[in-house]
């Protein structure tokens, strides 16, 4: 418990500044494929704020490694993580560096508990709208066959790819460009059930209230029914009459016709 409670604490110490690397992240990538004519020591800052960010990211899964008291079971546990981790290390490419970015954030905002499944959703939405235009671009625009050549081909090119329309006005040609557009697919039917899925609940959840509230003003009714025809009995006990002829409550008067 002791190396649990470290764990959490330093989770939510570093969930801010981890979210605010992320969006350096996101102006480090976005500037070498929106500006490919800028310096070059633009686009070598760019790729050592990448690479700043992945290493804040390994060593904060590093550090909850180390502060698990069982770390084999820590490593079972989060399988993204360490794959988030050991990505850009297997080949020196910034696609790579970007999905493992996506990972280790997602991990970090999924247990943030003041975001709400609408919040993520609309996030994860947002960025990988963002992060997929960015990278179809930086794939398909020197393609010798491509049409994929603006950041608005590329957006608009996103946007049908993970609502899965697909109206075939643009498509990747490279092998890459096509991993990243299944990627996307699979991404956006993925999203596209979990807001289903919470419409759906929210649906339900309206019925069931609505459903509980008749159940309670129909109990209610029945219980001032009986406590009505308690009162009629009692009445007809101090009458002395019987309460089959004890008298009805007199309804509404109609208005008498002129």
């Amino acid at each position: 418990m002791k190396y649990r409670i470290k764990v959490d604490e330093w989770e939510q110490r570093t969930r801010t500044p981890l979210l605010l690397l992320a969006a350096c992240f996101a102006l480090a990538y976005a500037v070498p494929v929106l500006a490919p004519d800028s310096p070059d020591r633009i686009h070598t800052a760019c790729r050592a704020v990448e690479w700043a960010v992945w290493a804040a990211f390994a060593g904060d899964y590093a550090t909850r490694l180390l502060l698990t008291p069982d770390r084999w079971a820590f490593v079972r546990r989060h399988p993204l993580d360490l794959l988030a981790v050991a990505l850009p290390l297997i080949q020196p490419l910034r696609l790579l560096r970007l999905v493992s970015t996506l990972l280790l954030l997602g991990r970090r905002a999924r247990s943030a508990p003041q975001i709400t499944l609408t919040v993520y959703v609309a996030g994860s939405v947002v960025g990988l709208l963002m992060f997929g235009s960015l990278a179809v671009l930086q794939v398909e625009r020197d393609a010798p066959d491509g049409n994929i050549r603006t950041i608005g081909d590329a957006v608009w090119w996103s946007f049908t790819t993970m609502t899965t329309v697909g109206y075939g006005d643009l498509a990747p040609t490279t092998g890459l460009g096509r991993l990243l557009a299944v990627g996307l697919m699979l991404s956006g039917i993925a999203l596209l059930g979990v807001v289903t899925a919470n419409i759906a609940a929210w649906f339900i959840s309206r019925f069931e209230r609505d459903n509980a509230e008749e159940m309670r003003q129909t109990a209610l009714l029945e219980a001032l029914t009986l406590e009505v025809a308690a009162l009629r009995a009692e009445m007809a006990d101090l009458a002395g009459t019987s309460p089959s002829v004890a008298p009805k409550v007199p309804g509404p008067v109609s208005p008498t016709p002129p």
